[in-house]
């Protein structure tokens, strides 16, 4: 198979669907690789900047947290403002704990979000848009995911990891996933429509 063939692939309308997830998939993979190398290099050339908006994002997620957890899920919490540490008992007689640290943050799903998004064809009068909508989802998301966490805790002391590693990060993914197929399918595939 060579360029032309793969070029002649990616045109067929037939095969849209599989070129759209397969870009999707190449974006999301190429972005957390540049993002690890990027933290490797400590954020150069922007560090401090870096190191001020992840302050800025965990202090954020972790006022909102507090006040889902007491306004809505009417939790009764202990909170370490310090650490950003989220305290409530569970029901084994035992605390269920929450510690938001700056890779808790939203940043890393947010330069996700912008990454794919900009480099993702699609109408520019909607991404900008669609882009912030976005990006204050991933934030609730997040809010959601801590919130999350550490409830988990208080009927089943330890699943901390069960919940942190895989059920939550799977949903954090799994959000930013949707908003992808509900641009693709809503968006990206109209404008290609009327272009055709």
């Amino acid at each position: 198979m060579n360029f032309e063939d793969i070029k002649a692939y990616c045109k067929d309308p037939k095969n849209r669907n599989t070129v759209n997830v397969g870009l999707f998939i190449l974006l999301i993979i190429s972005f957390h690789f540049l993002y690890l190398g990027w933290q490797s290099l400590h954020y150069w050339p922007i560090e401090n900047a870096v190191n001020r908006l992840m302050v800025w994002s965990v202090n954020l997620v972790f006022s909102q947290a507090c006040w889902v957890l007491e306004h809505i899920f009417r939790i009764d919490i202990t909170t370490l403002t310090s650490l950003r540490a989220i305290s409530t008992p569970n029901n084994a007689g035992g605390w269920a704990h929450v510690v938001i640290a700056p890779e808790c943050a939203s940043l890393k799903q947010w330069l996700h979000w912008l990454f794919l998004m900009i480099l993702f064809p699609g109408p520019w009068k909607h991404k900008l848009w669609y882009i912030p909508a976005g990006l204050v989802i991933i934030e609730w998301t997040n809010v959601i995911r801590i919130c999350g966490v550490l409830m988990m805790q208080i009927p089943w002391p330890n699943s901390f990891h069960l919940a942190h590693d895989y059920i939550f990060k799977f949903f954090f993914y799994l959000i930013i996933f949707l908003m992808w197929v509900l641009w693709v399918e809503v968006f990206y595939n109209k404008s290609t429509k009327t272009k055709s």
